[in-house]
């Protein structure tokens, strides 16, 4: 039998190393490499191959099975990132950055699951029972029917809820867990992995809804091995500026339903308030143009979603410009710069770039490439985009102009809201597009000429 190596992981990006060192080879974070006790050895390859197992039952793809049964909490928000309510026997995991209304937002979760006749179990191994009931009457859920519990020893929380049996249970938070078998501290890799283990188990094994809080590192990830990421069922970010009111819960991962599907919630003083229409609430004054100002028509997972992309160029003193960006990727920034000023000969040498999307929302798909150029190039040359029109299509590096998916239901929302053009590449799939007078330009030259009359 092979004698168990000691493993050393990041806490920060769970990289394994040999040996210990100060610093992670991977992600570059300092006095964050752990030792991990290797759990104990199980019978070699021999043994398993010679002994007698259950044999499994195996079906084949024509099977047609019902779909999972589905929880409805009463926040439909949090039910459309789910994908249409809360799976029974489903793990899920929640991250966001600290303050940001995690526990909030699970209290507020919790009660209406408790309202809807379900029973609720809230283990905070944070905070103390008497802080969180005075979180809840500052909510005005003092009356909710949720079971409290504060507690980190993993072995009596496991016991509490086998006697009380749950439909949902919400651990605040996983790092705060730890399993007394488990030679390493609280919040350690191992502790980590082994809690979320046993809590993922409990859950396929009694039918209860687990949802586990989880503390994020200082680049967003959630922390700890990536593993516990793919223990679990679904895995939700919430998201948003501490300047800004809003807040986004984003599915990362979602064994069922899809993908990047979001929910916005404004946090106000009594609690966490749904947006049903994000889109009217991320739009500012248009009623005459701005410079640098223009619409995107988006998609965040089956939503569509317009928001104002706001551009600032002005002249840098700096011998290096800045250039500053809110809310999108910086480095699709500069190849959108390098590409205006190989493909229309208009430079940004010398100025200073600012980017923003308003209301705190961050845009990851491509199709924000075109509404991205267009504010830079209005901000730069002082000319406003007609505010009644929104822009949408991926940029390639030749200049060409890509279409984008669901063009359509993009263009339907734009409608919706009052917006009467559109600017989208050619090739694009408008199908109906609501009566909208649209602009489907093949490449950045046509934008140019289209937008501020030059050639």
């Amino acid at each position: 039998m092979a004698k168990p190596v000691t493993q050393f992981v990041c806490s920060e990006c769970g990289a394994v190393h040999k040996k210990w060192t100060g610093r992670c080879e991977s992600c570059g974070a300092w006095n964050t490499i752990q030792e991990e006790v290797p759990l104990a050895s199980g019978p070699s390859k021999r043994a398993l191959g010679g002994a007698k197992g259950r044999r499994m039952a195996l079906t084949d793809l024509a099977s047609e099975e019902a779909p999972p049964p589905r929880t409805l909490s009463g926040m439909a928000e949090l039910d459309r990132v789910l994908g249409g309510g809360l799976v029974p026997a489903s793990a899920t995991l929640v991250g966001g950055d600290p303050g940001i209304g995690k526990s909030t937002l699970l209290l507020q979760a919790a009660a209406a699951f408790a309202g809807a006749g379900h029973k609720v179990v809230y283990v905070s191994g944070e905070e103390a029972t008497a802080q969180v009931r005075m979180r809840a009457q500052r909510l005005g859920l003092g009356g909710a029917t949720v079971r409290l519990a504060a507690e980190t020893n993993l072995r009596d929380v496991i016991t509490t809820l086998e006697a009380e049996a749950p439909d949902l249970v919400i651990i605040d938070s996983i790092q705060t867990m730890w399993v007394d078998t488990v030679e390493s501290a609280p919040g350690s890799v191992a502790q980590v992995r082994a809690s979320a283990h046993e809590l993922t188990t409990f859950a396929k094994r009694r039918g209860t809804s687990v949802i586990l809080v989880g503390h994020v590192t200082k680049e967003g990830q959630i922390a700890g091995p990536r593993v516990v990421e793919h223990m679990v069922d679904t895995v939700l970010y919430f998201e948003g500026e501490r300047g800004h009111q809003f807040r986004i819960l984003r599915a990362v991962k979602n064994r069922f339903g899809p993908a990047d599907e979001i929910g916005v919630f404004e946090m106000t003083g009594g609690g966490l308030a749904e947006v049903a229409n994000p889109s009217a609430m991320f739009l500012g004054d248009r009623e005459r143009p701005a410079p640098g100002s223009v619409v995107f028509a988006g998609i965040e997972g089956t939503r569509p979603l317009l928001v104002e992309i706001q551009a600032l160029v002005a002249p840098s003193g700096l011998a290096q410009p800045r250039r500053a960006v809110v809310g999108w990727d910086g480095g699709r920034l500069s190849m959108i710069l390098a590409v205006l000023e190989a493909r229309t000969g208009i430079g940004f040498a010398g100025l200073d770039v600012y980017l923003n999307v308003a209301g705190g929302i961050r845009i990851s798909e491509p199709a924000a490439d075109l509404a991205v150029a267009c504010a830079l190039l209005s901000a730069r040359e002082e000319a406003g985009v007609p505010p009644d029109t929104v822009i949408f299509g991926e940029l390639s590096l030749s200049g060409a102009l890509r279409p984008v998916a669901q063009a359509e239901n993009r263009l339907k929302e734009a409608a919706k809201l009052g917006f009467t053009a559109a600017m989208a590449p050619k090739g694009c799939k408008t199908g109906d597009a609501g009566g909208m007078k649209l602009r489907l330009l093949p490449d950045l030259q046509a934008l140019v000429g289209e937008v501020f009359g030059a050639g």
